[in-house]
């Protein structure tokens, strides 16, 4: 039988709920916004990043970002490659990304430099969940080679979402996934949250998508 310390549990949710807490103020106070991408390893989270930074530059808004990963810095080179300030945030064996692993990240960035921070989480559908960081908005990136059932099967994940974006859309055909379905099962869950469709590689949908982050 498992035993579970529900006492130690609820003071590591509430420890890292304090420090999100304080990760919020630090970035107001610096002026930046910040948003939280979750979603499976391969779904396009830095791509998502990688199509928004020269859209926001030509807005003359600045980016920054941090990149969560469990080991390497695969996603973080490939965002430096941008010309943004970053920071690679490796997890070691965690799952998912918390708000400490995040306050150190905020204090190697030069944020008074940054407008918009982007902070990837870790490629996990389950356990960032239930860790804010800080961020203002949460952005559950899922895509069609998923499978169609994807939403339904890690329902707490867009619970807790604000903005859900479907990619890879030019894929759906060729694997038979079936996106009103996706769509259909994310409004079960969360009725208000707004869906985008997206093909990151050609970056459809990445206008829209962005004019709703920074609403």
């Amino acid at each position: 039988m498992h035993q579970i310390d529900l006492h130690m549990e609820k003071d590591i949710f509430e420890g890292n709920t304090r420090l999100a807490e304080a990760n919020a103020r630090h970035l107001k106070a610096h002026g930046v916004r910040a948003f939280d991408l979750l979603g499976a390893i391969g779904s396009g989270k830095t791509a998502l990043i990688e199509k928004m930074i020269p859209i926001l530059s030509a807005r003359g808004i600045r980016g920054g970002a941090i990149a969560g990963d469990v080991y390497g810095d695969d996603d973080f080179q490939r965002i430096v490659r941008t010309g943004i300030p970053a920071y690679n945030a490796n997890t070691g064996k965690e799952c998912h990304l918390d708000a400490h692993l995040v306050e150190h990240g905020l204090h190697h960035l030069p944020l008074d430099d940054i407008d918009i921070l982007f902070i990837e989480n870790v490629g996990n559908m389950v356990c960032p969940t239930d860790f804010q960081l800080g961020a203002e908005k949460r952005i559950i990136v899922i895509s069609s080679t998923e499978g169609d059932d994807v939403v339904n099967k890690h329902p707490m994940m867009f619970r807790s979402g604000d903005i859900a974006v479907i990619n890879k859309v030019d894929l759906a055909p060729l694997i038979g996934s079936d996106l009103d379905r996706m769509e259909a099962d994310i409004r079960r869950y969360n009725p208000m949250m707004p869906i985008f469709r997206t093909n990151l590689k050609t970056g459809e949908g990445s206008e829209e998508l962005l004019d709703a982050i920074l609403a």
